[in-house]
């Protein structure tokens, strides 16, 4: 090896080091002080397998690709949700949290080493092209896709480009081909509808930095109406998370007191209890939950909040189960590093890792399409490899109320409504209509108002 790239090698070494100390902080060099020899025994022998294979590798190696592997791998080992993260990576997370992007529009992760489609996002060219949650993204323009980042890389351009992408879909014979025109893809995290006059419909798609306003947005679009509020369903299905705060904020827009969430970490500064605070604008109508497998993180703490507070009626089936609370820091170089930094509990002290918000009342979502994907075989926490292990709780018990599902009403929507969805768009009222879990928490919401007059009466 030459001396000019043995400097290389020891500079890499010591971003290694570097990078190690970041993630265990002081205590890092009060056991390298106690283990120096063990430590550097483990470091020497990460530097010899380097310089083995910069010299007899029978490629030339990339040394940055090398190491960055290695931390990954460091990093990964930790749990599924941790993850050293490149420049691109670490922007591509800062866009997914606000601002906009050119692309496709779908949600993405890796499930038996093959990209995998959570959910499209609604109004997208994914959407409209008819990509479906559970796709197998194996090839983007013909070239079969490495991982994750390589996929998402590829699917993002220029505004108005084409790309195509291969797919593997349960129940499809062949693999099926999509010829999508990219587009900018703007960033709302919250859709609403008037279902019925007092009945409302919002959606959290994720959450974002600016979900909570547009939360209130569309609540007040709705309170205006000349019918006030009677209930409304809020729909966190195939919500992946987001912003711990936001799902906080919006759950202390329906409780006045009490614990929203606690986190605890081994670092007692990341250990807290965060508390419920009376609303300046009461709402205190009933409130139907939906979740689904694909309900993770953020959504889950929404539901556990409302669900043990007994401010809302969960419907649907159990959420994904990541319990967990992650953190990112900026590295020299543009570089991030996502690690895991407590585990998050519900009010009353229940852990949904890997185990997930079971509801209150179990729907089973109809599909009238030929993918065969359900709930029941959707991926959840528990199925990810190195999963955080969940701490003992008491058992909940659940309605087994089934009551008829409404007919079709349309209300004209009020101005302030009208106003609020030509920024966020308008939702499908036939795919509405037709989703029979929606309209099952729309008829749980009716017959509480109803028996709520018949007990006044």
């Amino acid at each position: 090896m030459t001396a000019r790239k043995t400097r290389h090698l020891n500079v890499w070494v010591a971003m290694v080091l570097a990078s190690v100390a970041l993630i265990l902080g002081h205590g890092f060099y009060r056991d390298l002080s106690a283990n120096n020899e063990e430590t550097y025994k483990g470091l020497k022998l990460f530097s010899d397998v380097i310089e083995l294979v910069q010299k007899n590798y029978v490629d030339e190696v990339d040394t940055q690709n090398m190491i960055d592997a290695a931390i990954q791998g460091m990093v990964r080992s930790l749990d599924p949700h941790s993850a050293l993260l490149p420049p691109d990576a670490l922007k591509e997370l800062q866009i997914d949290t606000h601002g906009e992007f050119t692309g496709i529009g779908i949600h993405i992760t890796m499930r038996n080493s093959l990209v995998t489609v959570i959910s499209p996002i609604e109004g997208t060219p994914a959407y409209r092209a008819g990509i479906k949650a559970g796709d197998k993204i194996v090839k983007v323009d013909g070239k079969p896709t490495e991982d994750l980042r390589d996929a998402v890389n590829r699917m993002r351009g220029p505004k108005g480009t084409t790309v195509k992408i291969t797919i593997l879909r349960r129940g499809a014979s062949e693999p099926l081909d999509f010829s999508l025109e990219r587009d900018v893809i703007p960033i709302y995290s919250v859709k609403a509808e008037l279902l019925r006059p007092g009945y409302g419909y919002v959606w959290i798609t994720n959450f974002r930095e600016n979900t909570t306003g547009d939360l209130i947005d569309a609540l007040k679009a709705m309170e205006t109406t000349e019918a006030p509020m009677k209930g409304l369903v809020l729909d966190l299905r195939d919500n992946p998370g987001g912003i711990l705060n936001q799902a906080i904020e919006v759950s202390d827009l329906f409780l006045d007191t009490g614990e929203i969430l606690s986190i605890k970490g081994r670092d007692g500064r990341n250990t807290k209890v965060f508390q419920a605070h009376a609303a300046d604008v009461k709402r205190a109508y009933p409130i139907v939950v939906l979740i689904n497998g694909g309900s993770a993180s953020a959504s889950e703490i929404v539901a556990g909040a409302l669900q043990d507070h007994k401010r809302a009626l969960i419907l649907g089936t159990t959420s994904f189960g990541k319990g967990s609370v992650q953190t990112v820091e900026t590295l020299r170089d543009g570089y991030g590093l996502k690690f895991t930094i407590a585990r998050y509990y519900t009010p009353s002290g229940r852990s949904i890792q890997a185990k997930g918000v079971a509801p209150d009342l179990t729907v089973k979502r109809h599909t009238i399409t030929d993918t065969g994907t359900t709930d029941g075989r959707m991926l959840k926490e528990k199925d990810l490899k190195n999963h955080l292990d969940a701490e003992p709780d008491k058992a909940f018990e659940k309605s087994k109320t089934e009551p008829d599902v409404p007919e079709k009403e349309a209300p004209e929507d009020p101005p302030a409504l009208k106003r609020f969805k030509s920024k966020n768009s308008p939702l499908d009222r036939e795919a509405l209509f037709s989703d029979n879990q929606v309209m099952r928490a729309l008829d749980i919401l009716i017959s509480y108002d109803i028996f709520k007059d018949l007990k006044n009466g």
